[in-house]
């Protein structure tokens, strides 16, 4: 198997991550998108939509960062996803929860236009306006998150074993650190994000994003 993917990226790191931690056989191609690399033909031939990861195993192609963690679990019979109907529906919930809800506020309407150029609105007022909105929503969604994902001291977001929803929901949580938001108000949170940077491969795949914190710190940023 061969994984397309790039170190600092919020979809490719979760997957990263659960290759390491179970020692799946599995060739990691760097796609370098900070130059543009995912539009180059080698590579959007290969995956149209442009965008990293992308797994491929044998001819078989698979995009999207959930996708390939059901396929990964399922393919090593790992108990990160579990085979009672009920208990992979509450992981296939919480993982579309952090994709269609959380992520689309913390991610796009947050983070992501202080950081990154192309995320700019197209005037002040409207990049302002985004921001405010999006601090708003983030602080409910964060509510939701400690008062009903992570209730009853859960060490995971489905219970006290770690399933890929953790993967998914931590790495989408991390950006957050990119413009040093304070998590100090939501407790259950603060102990579930500290429980899954114990996972042992955690630190080293997270190394590169850890840089890219490390040079955003000291600058004025929008938090909740």
């Amino acid at each position: 198997m061969k994984l397309y993917t790039h170190p600092v990226s919020t979809a490719c790191r979760p997957v990263m991550q659960f290759i390491a931690d179970n020692n799946i056989p599995c060739e990691l191609e760097v796609v370098d998108i900070l130059k543009g690399a995912h539009y180059e033909p080698a590579y959007s031939s290969k995956n149209p939509n442009r965008l990293v990861p992308m797994l491929e195993d044998g001819d078989f192609r698979l995009t999207e960062s959930a996708a390939i963690l059901r396929y990964l679990a399922e393919k090593i019979d790992s108990p990160a996803y579990p085979k009672d109907l009920k208990q992979r529906a509450r992981v296939n919930e919480a993982m579309d929860w952090f994709n269609s809800n959380f992520y689309k506020d913390w991610g796009y309407g947050l983070v992501y236009p202080q950081l990154f150029p192309h995320h700019k609105r197209p005037d002040e007022k409207t990049h302002a306006g985004t921001i405010a909105w999006a601090q708003d929503r983030c602080k409910t969604w964060l509510q939701v998150l400690n008062d009903h994902w992570l209730a009853g001291n859960k060490k995971y977001i489905c219970g006290d074993q770690i399933t890929i929803a953790d993967y998914l929901g931590s790495a989408i949580m991390s950006i957050g650190e990119l413009i040093h938001c304070d998590l100090k108000n939501y407790p259950n949170v603060q102990r579930w994000i500290g429980n899954v940077k114990k996972q042992p491969n955690y630190e080293k795949v997270n190394e590169v994003f850890n840089g890219f914190r490390a040079s955003t710190e000291g600058k004025t940023w929008a938090t909740v």
